[in-house]
């Protein structure tokens, strides 16, 4: 049984730009990979849990969100870090109708919890909108933090906020204060 950390992609590992389907225009964003390698050096796995509508709107194909991944993984090595795995959820409830792996549900955090025998009470989340922190909580994750890069600033400050939500600078901060809560 393992540990994890469930990490939203646009707005969390790289810097957001709607409907991300070029590789090219990937830009990890600064202290990603020191906190992945402080994530891994304390034994949690990270995994990418990311909503890609622009599949089901026709923006782009499958093949293109496994390129950007591919890019990610790619700049992150350059860094000395990497992800250990990558779950995408192509539908939208407008086009393809409701999906149980479409954040805010839980389908991509249990799918991972079943392949890499994670435990979940013991995982937490990072992301940049309240479906993601929703998400995380419909899994069973005790924690979850709202980073201020990407759309969480925006987040921070809007009505569906929730109160107890806890908000970090960016992914750095929230790991370096995950790792603070659980010692």
């Amino acid at each position: 049984m393992t540990k994890a950390c469930f990490l939203d992609r646009d707005g969390v590992i790289n810097e957001e730009v709607d409907y991300l389907w070029e590789p090219e225009k990937v830009a990890i964003i600064p202290g990603v990979p020191e906190a992945l390698n402080v994530l891994r050096d304390a034994g949690f796995l990270t995994v990418v849990v990311t909503n890609q509508a622009g599949v089901a709107r026709g923006l782009y194909e499958e093949k293109d969100i496994l390129r950007v991944h591919h890019r990610i993984q790619q700049l992150l090595r350059e860094a000395g870090a990497k992800i250990d795995s990558f779950y995408y959820c192509p539908h939208h409830p407008d086009f393809t109708g409701d999906c149980p792996c479409r954040k805010p549900n839980p389908g991509m955090f249990l799918k991972a919890k079943r392949e890499h025998n994670i435990v979940l009470s013991q995982s937490f989340m990072v992301g940049d909108r309240m479906s993601d922190i929703n998400a995380a909580r419909a899994a069973g994750c005790e924690t979850a933090y709202l980073v201020k890069t990407g759309y969480g600033k925006l987040t921070a400050t809007g009505s569906e906020m929730d109160a107890d939500v806890i908000i970090a600078d960016d992914l750095l901060d929230a790991v370096t204060r995950h790792l603070k809560l659980t010692k």
